[in-house]
Parts: structure tokens; sequence; C-alpha cells
């Protein structure tokens, strides 16, 4: 008769843990890479951003009620080179009285057209302009026919703006 012994129960012991540089952890210069990789991305992307956007702060009361003092926009750089100004856009542009400040007012009145501020409205073409964003009446009164480059330009707040109604017709390379 043969004797079988109980395997022996020895206590398992685990590898020691051993040091692993973060270099051969992470693949070498992978962490450099990555860290590299997304600073250049942001660059671009800042780049890209601001070659397409300007930003502006509003300055004044001449648009409120839909902009106030202190407010900031970002405007688009492109809108224009892919399509027409429309009326009641809110454009940013350098005045022709060269004051050496951006102005940001609404687009009224369009190439040819004929723009008349009279009984506290604007007229265009003999035909009277809904304004549900102005919230007083037209304090003055005028007549102006816009050439073929040329647009008509007002602030929302008609009692407290330098526009067009002062200065008259913005050209369109503004």
């Amino acid at each position: 008769m043969e004797l079988q012994t109980a395997p022996s129960e020895e206590p398992e012991f685990e590898e020691e843990p051993q040091e692993v540089s973060l270099s051969r952890a992470f693949g070498g210069q992978s962490i450099l890479r990555d860290l590299f990789e997304t600073l250049v991305l942001t660059l671009i992307i800042f780049f890209v951003v601001n070659a397409l956007t300007g930003r502006f702060q509003v300055r004044g009361s001449s648009m409120e009620p839909s902009l106030h003092s202190g407010q900031y926009l970002i405007v688009s750089k492109l809108s224009y080179r892919l399509g027409e100004p429309q009326r009641g856009d809110i454009v940013v542009f350098e005045p022709p009285n060269g004051t050496g400040e951006d102005y940001i007012k609404r687009i009224i009145g369009l190439p040819g057209e004929r723009v008349e501020a009279r009984d506290g409205a604007i007229w265009i073409n003999g035909y009277r302009l809904e304004e549900p964003y102005v919230a007083s009446p037209v304090p003055y009164t005028g007549s102006w026919q816009l050439g073929p480059d040329e647009y008509f330009v007002l602030g929302d707040n008609r009692a407290n703006s330098s526009d067009s109604h002062s200065w008259g017709p913005l050209p369109a390379k503004n």
C-alpha cells in the first residue's frame, strides 16, 4: 500500500512590485507629444476663431433697449463676404466721420432706397417701417436718397444716437 501525502499548502507569494518609469509606462515621449499636440491644436483654434470673429463691447445707450452699455458681442467677420446686409441687421462699422471708434447700429435703409423720418416714424420708399425694437418715436425729420453702395443705419434709441440721420448714409465699404 502506498501512502499519499496531502499536497503542501504553502502560501503563494505575489511578485514584488517593480518601479516603472513614466516614459516606459506611457510609451516614451507620449506625454510630451500629447501636450505639444494639445498646445498646437489650441493655438490653431485660437487663430481661426480670431480670424473669423471679432469681439466688441457696447459703449453708450444708442442701441437700447436691444443692447445695453457694457454688453459684449461676438461678431462674424464672414457674414457679408457670403451675403448682402439685410434690413434689421445689427452691424459694427467704422463711421464716415472718422472718430476712430467702432459704432454698433441697425441697418434701416438698403442701397437705392429713399428713407424718410417723419410723423415719429421711419418710412422706406413711402411705406412706414414697423420697428418693434424701438421704444420711443423718432424725434427728428429728414429725407435721404441712398446711392447704389450706401446703407442707412440708426441706433435703436433714436433720441440718443449718432447715426445716419446726423452724418448721412454709410458707404458699403465701412
